[in-house]
């Protein structure tokens, strides 16, 4: 990859294409497009993972989705990744040959959770409709409307190039790009015997359509390195609700791509989501789950945000 930073627009003609946006920090992609001075270096191709060819600098006339759920083969999912988020702390040990002892892994502090957390990376998966856009409005279907609606703020990553059994040392070279997600959760269906039955399950819970919103930049590891010193803050119609670093991770980026490529393709378009810090509504005493309307933005810093209004159809 040769650029940093991508976008997908329309130009002033109509025409969509990709490019890096002219800006040295995100906080400048949202200001300069509505001060319609956007500019952006043009990079034409199919996809974020096709080979791109470097273009002009052109105006940028509207932003679009840099991910669409025919990008995208599947979305993985990490549960349980947040120390603070979590109700134990892991022993410390090697988790496998390829991976170094996690320097999060000893001595933490009971908070959020309910579970001790895993020894090795806990994943589930959302199907490719779950994916929705940066400002797009969250469809709610009837099924989901129980008053256990929740938010989960999450940093994405992006597989840019596909492989199996990928080392450790090796899975930033695998990785496109970073982006801002929201892990939004219908939690009777997630942990409710009477729905979910004994055992709490998470594919269905979260994997209704467009339950996955993604910003609209995609940010290299070049910009961020392995996104292990970010700031994540989720709002509620204006009220914080997460406030964290993507230190507290309990498994890092380069420990959860390696993980997921065991014995398992993991194909270019991927997107990963890595775990939602504390101050989610199940966590809350008396939780205060989302309600029709409600306005939910992830921002994290030197990515951007999500920022969705959940619509019950």
């Amino acid at each position: 990859m040769t650029w940093t930073r991508l976008i997908r627009f329309a130009d002033d003609s109509g025409r969509e294409t990709f490019g890096e946006p002219c800006i040295e920090n995100e906080q400048q992609l949202m200001e300069q497009l509505e001060a319609n001075t956007l500019y952006a270096t043009e990079y034409k191709g199919e996809s974020i993972t096709s080979a791109l060819v470097k273009g002009e600098k052109v105006h940028v006339k509207s932003l679009l989705d840099i991910l669409r759920p025919a990008d995208v083969p599947i979305i993985r999912c990490i549960g349980l990744n947040y120390i603070k988020h979590s109700k134990a702390a892991l022993d410390g040990r090697n988790l496998f040959p390829y991976l170094t002892t996690h320097t999060n892994a000893t001595a933490y502090p009971v908070q959020e959770g309910g579970r001790k957390p895993p020894p090795y990376p806990s994943v589930f998966i959302k199907p490719a409709t779950s994916v929705a856009g940066y400002k797009e409005d969250i469809p709610i279907p009837k099924i989901a409307q129980d008053g256990t609606l929740d938010y989960e703020g999450e940093l994405a990553i992006v597989i840019g190039k596909s492989g199996k059994n990928i080392p450790k040392a090796e899975s930033l070279s695998h990785v496109a790009g970073y982006l801002a997600s929201n892990d939004v959760s219908a939690r009777g269906w997630q942990r409710d015997p009477a729905k979910a039955g004994g055992v709490p399950q998470w594919c269905f819970s979260k994997g209704f359509d467009k339950f996955a919103p993604l910003s609209a930049m995609l940010v290299a590891p070049a910009v961020v390195g392995n996104a292990g010193a970010l700031r994540l803050r989720t709002l509620v119609n204006g009220e914080e609700r997460q406030n964290e670093t993507t230190g507290d991770l309990l498994f890092g980026v380069e420990d959860i791509v390696a993980f997921c490529s065991q014995g398992t393709t993991l194909e270019a378009g991927t997107v990963i989501l890595t775990g939602t810090p504390s101050g989610v509504a199940m966590g809350m005493k008396e939780p205060r789950y989302l309600a029709d309307g409600d306005v939910v933005e992830v921002t994290i810093s030197g990515l951007g945000a999500v920022r969705n209004r959940m619509v019950f159809e």
